[in-house]
């Protein structure tokens, strides 16, 4: 691995971190702050693994490392059956990658969580293409995943919003406003849905 690590902290969120996944969760207060995470991973990590420094996104729950993998050797011809060749191409190598990497990724992942008191997911990018493996869905009146919460949480941190729920109220009423057009022709094509439901044969005239 070269170059420098790179590192998306997400502010005070990040370090204050939330409740972790399932019943019996570590609280806000108790948890350790992230804020070395990338620099802890720049020295964890093997070389070899990806070409340059991967991408390390922290928020209050998660810590998700994206690294490049080297890229494809040969060349794909610039036509519909090339470009879907380079893809299959790149999908198979990430495959390998993760399967490959998957017992050292599990232990620095359980080294990585025991640290940070966050759980940890993995990713990797071949060119255009990238792949996120099994990556935490945090509930949130909804499940959302990280950059969702990210931007729940700068709304939060901010002060526009009190707490994530409030933020995401404050998110749908932003898009109801902005999409009230949309909208209206949505549930217009929704009730003449349940019009043709409602012309239809039902069970008793079958």
């Amino acid at each position: 691995m070269t170059g420098r690590m790179h590192g998306r902290w997400q502010g005070p969120g990040g370090g204050r971190g939330g409740r972790g996944p399932g019943r019996g969760g570590w609280q806000q207060a108790d948890l350790p702050p992230a804020t070395d995470a990338v620099a802890w991973l720049s020295g964890r990590l093997p070389d070899g693994w990806f070409v340059g420094a991967p991408e390390v996104t922290v928020d209050r729950e998660e810590i998700v490392i994206v690294g490049e993998l080297p890229a494809l050797e040969g060349e794909f011809a610039d036509t519909e059956t090339g470009r879907a060749d380079r893809a299959a191409a790149a999908a198979g190598r990430i495959s390998r990658f993760r399967e490959t990497t998957r017992d050292e990724r599990i232990e620095i992942a359980r080294q990585a969580e025991h640290r940070y008191q966050r759980k940890v997911a993995w990713g990797a990018r071949l060119g255009e293409q990238v792949e996120l493996f099994t990556v935490a869905s945090v509930p949130v009146m909804t499940r959302l995943r990280q950059p969702e919460r990210i931007v729940l949480d700068t709304l939060v941190d901010s002060g526009v919003a009190r707490s994530r729920s409030d933020a995401l109220a404050w998110a749908v009423r932003l898009v109801g406003e902005h999409a009230d057009e949309w909208l209206t022709e949505l549930r217009a094509a929704m009730a003449k849905v349940d019009d043709l439901r409602a012309k239809g044969p039902t069970g008793d005239d079958a």
